[in-house]
C-alpha cells in the first residue's frame, strides 16, 4: 500500500495538467520567482553555554537573543541540550512513521493529528507539498498506549525531544520578556503542555519544484517556534525585503518569533514571513515545536501606545481560519491593528 499522500493527484486537479498522466511545465503554471536563485546565508548563531557563565557573559547572550529577534526574527542556537544522538533518532523514527501506509497515519495519534497538503487550497499556489503529524504535547507521552504501530519507540523519542525543547522555549521567551522589562512568568502560566505542539514534517521529492512550495509563505501564529531541520535545506525567510535561504547547521536549532510575540512586544520582536521550497531529488524532514498559549489567553502589548488591539488567542485563530477559508491565505496581525 502506498505511503505517500495523494499530492500528485492534488497537483493535477489544481493545475489542470493531464498530459498522459505526467507532469509538464507550461505557460499556465504558477508565477513563482525562481527560488533556486535565492542567496544562502547563516542566521545569527548564539552559544547558550554563555548563560551558564558569569554575569557579563549571561547578559551578552541575552542581548544577542533580543537583538536577533528584533533584527531578523530568526536565529539559531548551539549547546541547546539536544544531542546529535537524539537528533538522529528523531529523524529515523520520523522516517519510519511517514513510511507507513497512508491509512495507518490517520490512526497514529489523536484524530486530526495527521495532515497533508493544504485542505483549503483552491489553486496551485496554495498547495503545500508536504505531510505532517501535529501532536499536542500532552498527547505524546501516552501516544503509544494500546496499539502496535511502532509508536512506543517513536513516543519515547518524541518525549525526550519535546521535554528539552519545551524547557528551552520557555527559557528563551522569559529572556525576551526580561529584555523588554515585562513579566517573565507570563509564559509559564499560559503556555501549557495541552496548548503547545510538536510537529513532524516530511517534504517528499517534488517533480515540479518551480511550481509548488513545500510550505507556502506564512508567519507562525504562536509565540516562539523551535525547529530541528536536519541536513537537507529548504527553509527560506524574508530579510530586508528579499528572500534568503537558511544554510543548514547540523549542530544548531533554528528559533523564530511568532505573531503573538510580535503583538505582545508591540512590534519590538519581529514575526517574519518564511517558506519551505521543494526539492526534485531528495525528501526533507524537520521537527518543529510551537510555544502556544491557551485559547483564552489575552494578548496585550506590553507598553503604550499600543500598535495592536487587545485580543485573545481564540479570536486570533478564528480570524486566521476565516481568512484562509475565504481568501486562500492568512492576513494575520494587520487584522488587529489599532
Amino acid at each position: 500500500m502506498d505511503s505517500d499522500p495523494p499530492l500528485h493527484k492534488a497537483y493535477k486537479t489544481l493545475s489542470g495538467k493531464t498530459v498522459d498522466g505526467k507532469f509538464s511545465v507550461h505557460s499556465g503554471s504558477a508565477n513563482y520567482e525562481h527560488v533556486a536563485d535565492v542567496d544562502e546565508c547563516d542566521l545569527p548563531l548564539i552559544d547558550l553555554t554563555l548563560l551558564e557563565l558569569g554575569e557579563v557573559e549571561r547578559e551578552e547572550c541575552k542581548s544577542q537573543i533580543a537583538r536577533a529577534s528584533q533584527e531578523w526574527g530568526f536565529f539559531q542556537v548551539v549547546n541547546h541540550g539536544i544531542s546529535r544522538e537524539l537528533s538522529e533518532k528523531m529523524r529515523l523514527e520520523q522516517e519510519k512513521a511517514f513510511k507507513q501506509p497512508l491509512e495507518n497515519k490517520y490512526l497514529k495519534f489523536s484524530a486530526g493529528s495527521y495532515r497533508w497538503g493544504t485542505p483549503t487550497a483552491t489553486c496551485l499556489k496554495q498547495l503545500s507539498w508536504s505531510e505532517a503529524f501535529h501532536v499536542p504535547l500532552n498527547n505524546i507521552i501516552n501516544s503509544g498506549a494500546g496499539n502496535d504501530n511502532g509508536l512506543n519507540t517513536l513516543s519515547s523519542t518524541m518525549e525526550k525531544f519535546a521535554t528539552t525543547v519545551s524547557s528551552l522555549a520557555l527559557k528563551l521567551a522569559e529572556i525576551l520578556a526580561e529584555k523588554l522589562g515585562h513579566d517573565s512568568t507570563f509564559f509559564q502560566k499560559n503556555c501549557l503542555p495541552s496548548t503547545c505542539y510538536l510537529r513532524m514534517n516530511r517534504y517528499p521529492s517534488c517533480p515540479v519544484p518551480s511550481e509548488v512550495f513545500g510550505l507556502m509563505p506564512h508567519t507562525d501564529s504562536d509565540f516562539l517556534t523551535i525547529l530541528l531541520q536536519f541536513q537537507v535545506g529548504g527553509l527560506q525567510l524574508v530579510k530586508d525585503g528579499k528572500w534568503i535561504a537558511v544554510k543548514p547547521n547540523p549542530e544548531a536549532l533554528v528559533i523564530n518569533i511568532g505573531d503573538l510575540f510580535q503583538a505582545w512586544s508591540n512590534d519590538v520582536y519581529k514575526s517574519v514571513e518564511h517558506r519551505v521550497v521543494t526539492n526534485e531529488q531528495v525528501e526533507r524532514f524537520s521537527t518543529a515545536y510551537f510555544l502556544c498559549p491557551s485559547y483564552d489567553t489575552v494578548i496585550e502589548s506590553w507598553c503604550e501606545p499600543s500598535v495592536y488591539k487587545k485580543f485573545s488567542f481564540r479570536e486570533y485563530r478564528q480570524q486566521v481560519q476565516e481568512d484562509v477559508t475565504k481568501l486562500g491565505f492568512k492576513i494575520g496581525l494587520p487584522r488587529f491593528l489599532v
